[in-house]
């Protein structure tokens, strides 16, 4: 554990040089000399390379101990998980928005709200002026979303408004939005071996992968992304309507769209886990339609007494206006508007990227209407199956697609039972989106910065993942993980 932790630590130190921070704090002023200077800022980023291979291999060795538990020791190694976390989080608590420049954004909108301006109308650059505030509030905001509305639900803005109230100070108000974070990791740690034990998986493994993940600590924590709220109301949502009924699930699945839009798809697993086995067409759609009417209250609601309104959904296409290279439709669309260039074929710019999206999406809306009326019902292995399923299908349809929309998936894959390449490729997956986080584009122009670092990435992502005992280390936690839970499976039917 104490590997993560001094990780953790490194990653912050680096963090101050790298990071955007607004003027006027000493420890910003007193590590100006490096900040400043092309030198210092590779070196910091070094730092946070260094400290996220650290965290990396902790991470690893910790799956590898949750994975060997037997039944009676997975209690202990839950324990264990769930303390690694709390300690390699604790460091990253006061940081600034690291490898993003999202949390600043977070904290003028919830400004805005506290100073009667809907930010679904108005963008951080209405603070600055007569409406200014004391602290440089909007100076860690990236100029891409200085104009632009927010594109989020109620639920962050709520909380940043609650927060301005009580501090104008940009920095502090970023701690309050990292301590919302929190709030879905703690939700993840309440609710993963509950899924776990639901479809015949190791609990303490399931939730090594997801909760102390360099997924979850760089992108989650580290960048205080709102998307760890949504995943954990959502995963709440699930065991919640299961163990109390589904109108307590519905309710939280609308909380989660109300953090981000794709939150509500929860009420995806919510109406098939509460549906009768043998549940015909007719009666899926009416549970349907009843779970979704209360979700979409649970989602409205809150906006509506607070006096935002609704005009997030004017605001969805935001995030859609930069392209980015992980989104499967913008990259086949980008393609295919190229080839038509380069042929002169007189199309509109952007036309095939159009088309190719609206399909991706619409194909979502198909995969969504078949897994209700089709996938099986009544029960919970199934029910969060099909939650996984479509996560995934919406991650790669997505228009948009940044490393922390991966937390959308991982957690409801990592409670299934996996074979030993599915393991594999999850872990490697949430090495690499941890790894490579602070190649985000916080590093505006700073290309020998990103050159280095991409190189300190891949060896670090051999060291760990392709060497003879990175290999071992895999096929401890793969092996391990298949043998538990055909034992789970044997004393579940025996």
């Amino acid at each position: 554990m104490s590997r993560g932790v001094v990780g953790s630590l490194l990653v912050l130190l680096g963090g101050l040089v790298v990071a955007t921070v607004p003027g006027g704090y000493a420890v910003v002023d007193l590590m100006q000399p490096v900040r400043g200077s092309s030198a210092g800022r590779m070196a910091g980023l070094v730092v946070v390379l260094a400290g996220l291979a650290l965290l990396s291999s902790a991470w690893l060795r910790l799956c590898r101990q949750a994975a060997r538990a037997d039944g009676p020791g997975q209690s202990t190694a839950l324990v264990r998980v769930r303390a690694a976390t709390v300690a390699w989080s604790l460091p990253l608590l006061a940081a600034p928005p690291l490898f993003s420049r999202d949390g600043w954004s977070y904290a003028a909108q919830g400004m805005l709200v506290h100073r009667g301006l809907s930010p679904y109308e108005h963008g951080p650059w209405s603070l600055v002026g007569p409406r200014s505030v004391p602290g440089p509030i909007v100076e860690g905001v990236d100029p891409r979303w200085m104009a632009t509305p927010a594109p989020y639900g109620p639920v962050p803005l709520i909380g940043g408004d609650l927060a301005a109230g009580v501090t104008a100070d940009p920095w502090l108000l970023v701690v309050v939005h990292r301590a919302l974070a929190l709030v879905g990791l703690a939700l993840l740690a309440w609710a993963l071996p509950r899924l776990a034990r639901w479809c015949g998986a190791n609990p303490a493994l399931a939730s090594g992968l997801v909760l102390a993940s360099p997924l979850t600590i760089a992108n989650g924590v580290a960048g205080l992304h709102n998307d760890l709220l949504m995943v954990g109301l959502m995963a709440a949502a699930v065991v919640v309507a299961r163990e109390h009924g589904w109108v307590a699930g519905a309710v939280l699945a609308g909380l989660a769209a109300g953090v981000k839009l794709p939150g509500g798809l929860a009420c995806v697993a919510v109406v098939l886990l509460t549906l009768p086995a043998a549940a015909r067409a007719s009666a899926r759609a009416r549970h349907a339609v009843r779970v979704g009417a209360v979700a979409v209250a649970a989602l409205v609601l809150p906006g509506v007494a607070w006096g935002l309104g609704a005009g997030w959904l004017g605001a969805l296409g935001v995030p859609g206006t930069v392209d980015t290279p992980l989104s499967l439709p913008t990259l086949l669309g980008g393609c295919l508007d190229l080839v038509a260039r380069l042929l002169g074929a007189g199309t509109p710019d952007g036309a095939f990227l159009g088309i190719v999206r609206l399909l991706a999406q619409v194909a979502v809306v198909v995969l969504v209407a078949r897994v209700l009326s089709t996938h099986p019902a009544g029960d919970g292995r199934a029910a969060v199956r099909a939650l996984a399923l479509v996560m995934l299908a919406v991650v790669a349809l997505s228009p948009v697609v940044h490393l922390w929309y991966f937390l959308w998936v991982v957690p409801f894959v990592a409670v299934q039972q996996l074979g030993r390449a599915a393991t594999s490729s999850l872990v490697a997956v949430s090495l690499v989106c941890g790894l490579v986080a602070p190649m985000d584009s916080s590093l505006h122009g700073a290309y020998l910065a990103i050159v280095t670092g991409s190189l300190v990435v891949a060896g670090a992502a051999v060291l760990l993942l392709l060497t003879r005992r990175a290999r071992e280390r895999l096929a401890g936690i793969t092996t391990d993980e298949c043998t538990s839970s055909i034992d789970a499976t044997v004393a579940d039917h025996g």
